[in-house]
């Protein structure tokens, strides 16, 4: 038994959902039974979705505390394959509110109430018992990671873990959205340098991206890719006229996110459509 499948076994029997994670701390893409959308999707948050796929295909919702599914075969072979363990924090009723960085870390520590705290390897992890939606980039360096989402498991760490405080919800009630601030290169300056949109109307670029936004959230296969080619189609032609603004771009990244994306992903698929594009 690999140490990733016994501690998702451990985690599980303690009702915390769990899900193997890939290179990169991403789940594991929908396998041939769940192309195509031919599943049903697994929308909701505890396996009980139309889907009946006994794979781990849909990234936080395929989080399952069910030792007989996290030890089939086919589960068997992802934790072969896993670089990590995961968990729903959301399904588990917990709330992870992750610091990235030592200001992170040091607001939090004048702003919120002490609870059980997990290292990391830049920050650390605060959990708290209750949960909420998940909102990224509340504040520099602080992501919440509840509801609709996963975090990487990284031990108990230590301290008596708090009731989900009102400082902690009303961060993402502040937040208008749940998806990290683009790079700082994503409002690309036009050619000559004016600023303005080469194009007929505001409508046509709100058009643009709502047709790549339904693009997305459409994808019943390669996620992935789908996301690429949406972002590269937007690029083609808004992205040297200077009319993107980070407001555009979160839109998109939330869409994408909405189909099992990380943020880290997203900014990926960003940076290498604009690589691709000479912007």
């Amino acid at each position: 038994m690999s140490e990733h499948l016994r501690t998702a076994l451990d985690l599980a029997a303690s009702q915390i959902p769990v899900l193997p994670l890939r290179a990169g701390k991403v789940p594991f893409g929908n396998c041939r039974r769940c192309q195509d959308n031919a599943c049903g999707g697994r929308p909701n948050m505890k396996n009980f979705g139309p889907c009946t796929c006994p794979g781990p295909c849909h990234g936080w919702a395929a989080a399952t505390t069910d030792p007989d599914v996290i030890n089939s075969g086919i589960w068997r072979r992802a934790w072969l394959r896993a670089s990590a363990v995961a968990y729903h924090p959301g399904g588990a009723g917990l709330t992870v509110v992750d610091l990235d960085n030592a200001d992170a870390i040091s607001w939090a520590h004048e702003n919120l109430p002490a609870t059980q705290t997990v290292p990391t390897t830049r920050g650390e992890h605060w959990l708290y018992l209750g949960r909420m939606q998940s909102a990224n980039a509340v504040r520099p360096g602080v992501d919440i990671k509840s509801t609709m989402a996963y975090a990487r498991w990284r031990g108990f760490g230590t301290g008596t873990m708090a009731h989900l405080p009102d400082a902690v919800r009303a961060l993402a009630v502040s937040k208008p959205c749940t998806v990290r601030p683009a790079p700082p290169a994503v409002t690309v300056p036009s050619r000559s340098g004016s600023g303005q949109c080469r194009h007929r109307t505001p409508a046509y670029l709100d058009r643009g991206i709502a047709m790549a936004e339904q693009r997305i959230t459409e994808a019943r296969s390669a996620v992935h890719a789908t996301v690429y080619r949406a972002f590269l189609a937007v690029l083609s032609t808004h992205g040297r006229c200077g009319c993107l603004t980070d407001a555009h771009v979160s839109r998109l990244f939330t869409a994408a996110q909405a189909k099992g994306e990380s943020a880290r992903h997203c900014t990926d698929a960003w940076t290498n459509a604009r690589t691709t594009l000479g912007l």
